[in-house]
């Protein structure tokens, strides 16, 4: 990429480098966090799949300007759009580009409470185990306790850790607001292993994605940096101010021609993209329709063709139908 500013750390160049290591300033005063706390969560790589996906994202100036700001002034951003513009994807181009490992997943319903994120507890088979013999209540109890994709981001770390929340708009009323505290202080605390704090200081539990155990001291997390959060968001409702305002908003439009053939060279290379501008054309014609709805029309028709005749437009059109299309719409 040409002519990049020189305050971008994440360029959406798609090549990994160690730009968050030399660049990143430190945090704005009121956004300071834990940065004498030792080291504890394990460096969680990042699959092969993660890394095609983080290789063909495509983000505009715009984007690029907003995940920075982000990642300066450690807030998260509230990625909203329509399906299919790119939107949980964005959060793989990051990771993907600042080398920060496996992406933490957090998929929202409208059940999802703030403990899903932060950690969970199972009393059962402590119970169980006390009947087997154990200690009762003199046992540690961290190894019941296993840490939530929220919880899991906010251990210290060496570097910080993705998080994606996707489709935030499914959440419960309550759940934005809930969250304004973990995230204006990067900690939380869990009261099964204060409450042992006096005998078992050093707790040993389980994180989101990884067999490692690691140390949580009195019961207390807190980061030492506040982890790159990615919020999505189809638009499906408003949220309050007051979640609004800790937020750095991202609005993803539908790519235009260009960017889709970028897209589609990307996904199935040059050769194809350029075969492809009637489909393009056809897919920018219609309403609530995905680009991967694209991508598996081009890819289909190709494939088909080569078997024998086909009316190509046809059989593209069957893969790029309205998203919104009720099943009993004629």
């Amino acid at each position: 990429m040409s002519d990049v500013p020189g305050w971008w750390i994440y360029q959406g160049s798609r090549t990994p480098h160690d730009g968050l290591d030399r660049q990143l300033p430190p945090p704005p005063p009121w956004r300071k966090f834990d940065r004498e706390a030792a080291p504890v969560a394990p460096h969680v790589p990042g699959n092969a799949m993660e890394a095609a996906i983080g290789d063909s994202y495509r983000a505009d100036p715009e984007t690029i300007d907003l995940v920075n700001a982000a990642l300066y002034l450690r807030r998260p951003l509230l990625v909203t759009g329509q399906p299919g513009t790119g939107k949980s994807t964005l959060a793989t181009a990051i990771a993907h580009e600042l080398k920060l490992g496996k992406v933490l997943r957090w998929n929202i319903t409208s059940r999802t409470t703030r403990q899903d994120g932060l950690y969970q507890y199972d009393p059962m088979a402590r119970l169980h185990a006390a009947s087997r013999g154990a200690s009762g209540d003199d046992e540690e109890v961290g190894q019941y306790v296993r840490l939530g994709p929220l919880g899991t981001a906010l251990l210290p770390g060496a570097r910080p850790r993705v998080l994606l929340i996707d489709e935030m708009d499914k959440s419960d009323l309550d759940l934005p607001n809930d969250l304004l505290t973990v995230f204006e202080e990067g900690a939380f605390e869990i009261p099964e292993l204060v409450r042992q704090a006096d005998r078992y200081a050093d707790a040993r539990v389980m994180t989101a994605d990884s067999s490692e155990r690691v140390v949580v001291h009195k019961g207390e997390i807190r980061c030492r940096d506040f982890p790159v959060v990615v919020m999505t968001s189809n638009d499906e409702r408003e949220f309050p101010p007051a979640f609004l305002r800790r937020c750095v908003p991202v609005r993803l439009e539908q790519p235009d021609g260009h960017k889709l053939t970028e897209i589609v060279n990307a996904h199935l290379g040059d050769d194809l993209a350029q075969r492809s501008a009637d489909l393009i054309d056809q897919f920018l014609s219609r309403d609530a329709v995905a680009t991967d709805q694209l991508l598996n029309a081009i890819y289909l028709t190709n494939h088909a063709a080569r078997m024998g005749p086909i009316n190509r437009r046809k059989l593209a059109g069957k893969m790029m139908e309205p998203l919104t299309r009720r099943p009993d719409d004629s």
